[in-house]
């Protein structure tokens, strides 16, 4: 007897994305999260984008000012995400009612006096050609900032933006390990500039890339990278020999349990040559940045997206069985902590017995933070170790709990408006 044919032939095979496979390990970070490129609010839009399980409605005014606010209306729940900017006023598409630049509703669509229902906000700034919004798990006011990074070449940013399975601390921890950049990026060499060096709520760390290509042969390549949270990297990369500077910026975004957003965006220039006279030598630059553009920005796309099906369908492990050549990866998990809710004291922890805290690095077979194979003592790297059931920010303040399961992955890419 043959099979029917109401059953298909096809089969679920391969990984398991990582937001299907289980439970997320880590909860939402605390702190500042990019939601949108600034392009993509002009005056009088409304967007809505996902954010640690729930909706944010983003605005802006016809001053230019941003507004970023919880989804459902407070006179009867409508989203606001379908409504409308009327000059300063964000208006609710259910009953017409209007709430003024500080969230305070204004009028009613039946002109009535207006019920005393503000719109719940989220903090938000625009900064680096991105909108961040401000969320913490106790609704506590922003303690840090994301600075203004300077710019290179003259030429607009190019930006892309993916949605995929995976966690916002992966990505920023992946500026930490080393490892990968030989095993899955393919640099020949790495050695890094001086200890990762820690400052509240930004990292800071500088690499020398040992690389060949055909026509260039051997040359370096110098990366300097700044971290501020769990949410935003900022990418100086040189490269001498052929006079090439790049900054890059990679924002992930925690979207849901084990899953996110990630976007980028990308400068460019080339460095003038010196034998040149100076109106030469900025004609050069300028149009070998005009013709190698585009090439460049998909290259670092590319070398990005290679750690795409790993985010993917990885599951974060707690405590790393690490080796040596890791990288400083304990050192930055303990860091991560002050981004998280406090543990719970447990049993084991009560007993003195290892710290299983999801932002550590410690644990048995866990390495050192220079890589060396040895096992990490809490606080031996200089980063505070919270008591159990403490703080896990050095300002006292705690950390979050994850959310509902989203849906099925989708991986869309946002193509480059330029």
């Amino acid at each position: 007897m043959g099979l029917s044919r109401k059953y298909g032939t096809a089969i679920t095979e391969g990984p398991t994305p990582a937001d299907v496979a289980g439970q997320a390990a880590l909860p939402y970070p605390d702190g500042w999260a990019a939601v949108a490129f600034s392009e993509e609010l002009t005056r009088g839009k409304v967007l809505t984008r996902p954010l640690a399980g729930e909706d944010v409605v983003l605005y802006r005014l016809g001053t230019g000012a941003l507004r970023a606010v919880k989804p459902y209306c407070p006179h009867l729940g409508a989203h606001l995400g379908l409504g409308k900017v009327d000059g300063e006023d964000l208006v609710c598409p259910f009953h017409l009612f209007a709430f003024g630049p500080d969230g305070a509703c204004v009028r009613t669509g039946y002109e009535t006096a207006p019920p005393r229902s503000p719109l719940g906000r989220y903090p938000v700034c625009e900064v680096n050609g991105a909108v961040f919004v401000w969320r913490h798990h106790d609704g506590r006011a922003p303690d840090w900032t994301v600075p203004e990074w300077h710019v290179v070449g003259h030429r607009p940013a190019r930006s892309g933006v993916w949605e995929m399975a995976g966690h916002a601390q992966e990505v920023i921890e992946n500026s930490v390990d080393l490892g990968h950049f030989a095993t899955l990026h393919g640099w020949r060499r790495a050695e890094t500039g001086g200890p990762v060096r820690y400052d509240g709520a930004e990292f800071r760390l500088s690499m020398r890339a040992h690389e060949s290509a055909p026509v260039l042969g051997e040359f370096t390549v110098d990366v300097h990278v700044e971290g501020y949270g769990l949410a935003a990297l900022h990418v100086d990369v040189h490269t001498p020999r052929v006079g090439l500077r790049m900054c890059t910026t990679v924002l992930p975004t925690a979207i849901g349990p084990n899953r996110m957003q990630l976007r980028q965006l990308n400068r460019l220039t080339f460095d003038e040559p010196a034998r040149l006279p100076a109106p030469l030598a900025r004609a050069v630059s300028r149009a070998a940045t005009r013709v190698l553009d585009r090439a460049v920005f998909k290259a670092s796309c590319a070398f990005t997206a290679a750690d795409f099906p790993v985010w993917h369908h990885k599951q974060y492990v707690q405590p790393p069985r690490l080796a040596h050549g890791d990288g400083p990866i304990g050192p930055f998990r303990r860091w991560a902590r002050r981004f998280y809710p406090p543990q719970p004291v447990t049993a084991s922890a009560s007993a003195g017995r290892t710290d299983t805290h999801p932002g550590s690095g410690s644990g048995s077979g866990s390495g050192s933070g220079s890589g060396s194979g040895a096992e990490v003592t809490p606080g031996a790297d200089g980063i505070p170790s919270p008591a159990p059931g403490g703080s896990s920010r050095r300002d006292g303040t705690p950390g979050r709990v994850g959310a509902p399961e989203p849906g099925l992955p989708e991986r869309p890419e946002r193509p480059s408006p330029h």
